[in-house]
Parts: structure tokens; C-alpha cells; sequence
């Protein structure tokens, strides 16, 4: 199977999606995966982020972590999104960055891809399915492969067993349930989807 290429794209404030995406990507890479982590470019005034010790002290931690652009999602087989809730939707952050992708879209280059999600929130149901499936609705209509976990291993039902994409609630930028796990495998079996999809459109076009 060809090598699939993996855009961790990610939205953290004060840190608990981009540890989401630290463990998807430790676990591509085991699978073999070339692996790009990529964060949305922030939106909140400066004066926002200082009042915030936990997100100011973030901020300056992942200041080297690159920004997303529409060309990591063109070179990409697979994409895995991360971010907080806000309000049961996305974060700002995000949605700009999704609304920016519409030259891709037009010319048809994010059709196939294969998308999975992951979302957190300082609750236990504090929206984070709402989240995930808020991104869901984009990437209908890319006309992308949705790789959500189900209940495809039992690890899930450990972090909480979320269907749609592993969620987790937050306290002080801390994750508290144990979701690694259940991260790894999603992203191991989002790297799998996307292996099917990428053999199976060579042979098509070699056919």
C-alpha cells in the first residue's frame, strides 16, 4: 500500500486539541504515514490571548507550529480536524479556515478525501458531538470520505464512546478522561480508509 499523507490540522487555546493532535500523530507515523501538524491561524486580538495565562502561555509554546493553507489540503490523502467547541459549533478559528477552501472545492480537488474529527469542551456533553458533526457538514459537501470510529474498537467505549470522533472535556487546558487510546485508533483507522481509497483510485486510473 502506497504511503498516505496525513494533515493534522488543529485549533487549541490553551492546549488540550493540539495534545489531541500530538497522539494522532505519533500514532501515523507508527503506521508509516507522512505527517504534517498544522494549526489555523488565530483570530482573537493579542489583548484576549494575555488575559489568558493558560492560552498566552500556549500561544507562545506552538508560536513555531505551521499555519494550514489550502495546499496542505491539496497534498494531503487524509485530513484529521481537532477543535474545541464553542457554542456546540465550531470555533471561529476554524470555520475561517474552512471557508477559505472554496477554490479547492470549485475545482473538485477535496473530493475523496478522507476526514475524520475530534472535538473537546469543559463538559461531558458540553457540545463536542455537535462540533464534530458541524465539521461533518463541510465536508459533505467537499464531497470527502467521512472516517468517523463507530464503535469499532473497545478502547472507545473507555474515552467515553463517541461515534462520531473521540471528545474529551477540558479543565485548565487539561484533558481528563483517558483518550489516547481511542485517538490512535481513529487515527490509525482513518489512515486505513484512506489506504483503500487511494489503492482503489490508482487502479481506476491505471484501468
Amino acid at each position: 500500500m502506497q504511503q498516505i499523507k496525513l494533515a493534522i490540522i488543529y485549533y487549541s487555546s490553551t492546549g488540550a486539541n493540539y495534545q489531541l493532535s500530538q497522539w494522532a500523530a505519533e500514532a501515523a507515523r507508527e503506521a508509516g504515514a507522512e505527517v504534517k501538524v498544522l494549526k489555523v491561524a488565530e483570530l482573537a486580538p493579542q489583548a484576549a490571548i494575555d488575559s489568558n495565562p493558560l492560552w498566552k502561555e500556549h500561544a507562545e509554546a506552538t508560536k513555531d507550529v505551521p499555519t494550514a493553507t489550502n495546499d496542505d489540503l491539496d497534498w494531503a490523502d487524509a485530513i484529521i480536524f481537532s477543535a474545541p467547541t464553542r457554542y456546540g459549533n465550531l470555533p471561529a478559528q476554524m470555520k475561517q479556515f474552512l471557508d477559505g477552501t472554496g477554490g479547492l472545492w470549485s475545482q473538485g480537488k477535496l473530493v475523496n478525501k478522507v476526514v475524520s474529527a475530534m472535538a473537546t469542551a469543559q463538559n461531558p456533553h458540553g457540545g463536542q458531538e455537535m462540533t464534530v458533526q458541524a465539521l461533518y457538514t463541510t465536508m459533505h459537501h467537499w464531497g470527502a470520505i467521512i472516517a468517523s470510529p463507530g464503535y469499532t474498537d473497545p478502547v472507545l467505549f473507555g474515552a467515553g464512546g463517541n461515534p462520531y470522533g473521540t471528545s474529551a472535556s477540558v479543565d485548565n487546558g487539561k484533558i481528563k478522561e483517558d483518550v489516547q487510546g481511542a485517538v490512535k485508533h481513529q487515527t490509525r483507522r482513518t489512515l486505513t480508509i484512506a489506504g483503500y481509497i487511494k489503492a482503489g483510485m490508482g487502479q481506476g486510473q491505471n484501468g
